[in-house]
């Protein structure tokens, strides 16, 4: 209900609402007379509460976008986002009015008077700057002090259920002495324990292309095609209009569904045709380029400086072709990944299992152990991030698989863990405190904007959303 985040030319517009208080900018475009705002033609209801076509429209005057931006961004929905907002901030005012919060207008006034904007070199309050802003603004003193209070009243809001929430010391402390413990690994690499590449026999490589022979076909086309420039249309090398004219002919050719053999009748240029292709290997070739496009049955695509024209004759599937040795050496490949992955599969589920013990490690490992000290959860010097975070939550003695950048799989033993000493003036202790609390203001805050999703029942009027489109239009 709450969550919107999308841009549109640029400009922000919306976010979570209970982690950063909506600021509406104070300039007020004015959208004109041309739209019917009767009250009594709702946009929205929130429970008993109507949210009309002009509460809405006061909206987007103070949102800070023309109404050309608006309009240039009908499509991409910025009138339901925008909506959404107004439905936000609503929300939160029902809430400031269900807690019963107040605010004093000398905490207002306060407010003003300490306000950077309104201040001169010495600090000092000068109203004749306040009074300019209000201008520029087109906006009056109460007007700007009721905007002021509704966001104080919020943030109060905020405070109240949960901004000013912090972490308790000791789970902090507990926390972070996890996560900047040592650990003490064994571990070797798993590449020497999988069956060789050229190990697989023909028998092995043809049962694989029978179990996976549906996914392992390949679509071969037949097709045929010209190229174009202006050396093949025009005799020159000049891309002129005389040349582009031409191209445009044969793209309306096309959309008229004349076919290829009548469009090159009157061109003088060689056609190439290829009969049983499919790609064997990453190039960007012209035959590629027409493979990747052969979804149209005919088409006019540009390759650097030429045009391909092409017609694609015949489709059809094939199962992989043994004798061509590239093809051959892909389906060993996919094989022996298999073999790998069943490898390490079975390894995890004895683990999973607790059937492998520090006799099969050690039966495994052979003379090939290594070993390493990780020094916190932010170590990645040996392994990728998210095996080290999966490291630092198992016990000690524990066994799994992980895995570095080059996605290179090791089976580690964790030895030993160590907690490491820590002053809480060290500012990487300062940071992480830090960090916990905002995380928990967050959670907490998250539960409250679900907790407003099933407190409010929020109604649309589709045909007046669809009214107001039409007026920007």
């Amino acid at each position: 209900m709450l969550e919107t985040l999308k841009n549109f030319g640029g400009k922000k517009i919306g976010g979570l609402i209970l982690i950063a208080v909506i600021i509406i900018a104070f300039g007020f475009g004015g959208f004109g007379g041309g739209f019917s705002t009767n009250n009594q033609n709702n946009i929205a209801k929130i429970n008993k509460t109507n949210v009309t076509t002009q509460d809405f429209m006061n909206y987007l005057n103070q949102s800070g976008f023309s109404q050309e931006t608006i309009r240039d961004n009908i499509e991409n929905n910025i009138i339901e986002e925008l909506l959404s907002g107004l439905i936000s901030t609503t929300l939160i005012s029902l809430e400031v009015e269900d807690f019963n919060l107040s605010i004093s207008e000398l905490t207002i006034l306060k407010k003003i008077k300490e306000n950077k904007n309104f201040l001169d070199e010495n600090n000092i309050f000068q109203r004749t700057k306040y009074e300019k802003f209000l201008l520029s603004n087109n906006m009056s003193a109460p007007m700007f002090e009721l905007e002021l209070k509704n966001r104080e009243l919020q943030k109060h809001l905020f405070d109240l259920i949960g901004a000013g929430t912090i972490t308790p010391d000791f789970l902090i402390k507990k926390k972070f002495e996890e996560e900047n413990k040592s650990l003490d690994l064994e571990y070797f690499s798993m590449e020497n324990s999988y069956k060789e590449k050229d190990k697989y026999t023909e028998v092995e490589i043809k049962k694989f292309i029978q179990e996976n022979k549906d996914q392992l076909k390949s679509e071969y086309i037949d097709f045929k095609y010209v190229i174009l420039n202006p050396k093949t249309l025009n005799g020159t090398d000049e891309f002129n209009q005389e040349f582009f004219d031409k191209i445009d002919k044969i793209e309306d050719q096309i959309s008229q569904g004349i076919d290829f053999d009548t469009i090159v009748t009157n061109i003088n240029v060689i056609i190439t045709e290829v009969n049983e292709y499919t790609p064997t290997s990453i190039k960007k070739t012209n035959e590629d380029l027409i493979y990747s496009k052969r979804s149209s049955s005919i088409d006019l695509i540009e390759n650097e400086d030429n045009f391909l024209l092409y017609t694609v004759t015949d489709k059809y599937n094939r199962e992989p072709d043994l004798n061509d040795e590239s093809i051959k050496n892909g389906i060993r490949e996919l094989v022996y990944q298999k073999g790998k992955f069943d490898f390490n599969k079975n390894i995890l589920e004895e683990i999973q299992n607790k059937k492998f013990d520090n006799n099969k490690f050690k039966q495994l490992t052979g003379d090939n152990l290594k070993f390493v000290t990780l020094k916190s959860i932010n170590d990645n010097s040996t392994f990728e991030e998210n095996s080290v975070k999966i490291l630092y939550s198992l016990p000690i003695n524990s066994f799994t698989l992980v895995k570095d950048y080059q996605d290179k799989i090791y089976l580690v033993k964790l030895v030993a863990s160590k907690k490491n000493t820590f002053n809480k003036k060290d500012e990487s202790f300062i940071e992480f405190t830090k960090n916990q609390n905002t995380n928990t203001r967050k959670s907490i805050l998250q539960s409250y904007d679900q907790l407003l999703n099933n407190k409010y029942k929020v109604q649309l009027n589709q045909k007046t959303i669809e009214r107001v489109k039409e007026y920007f239009k």
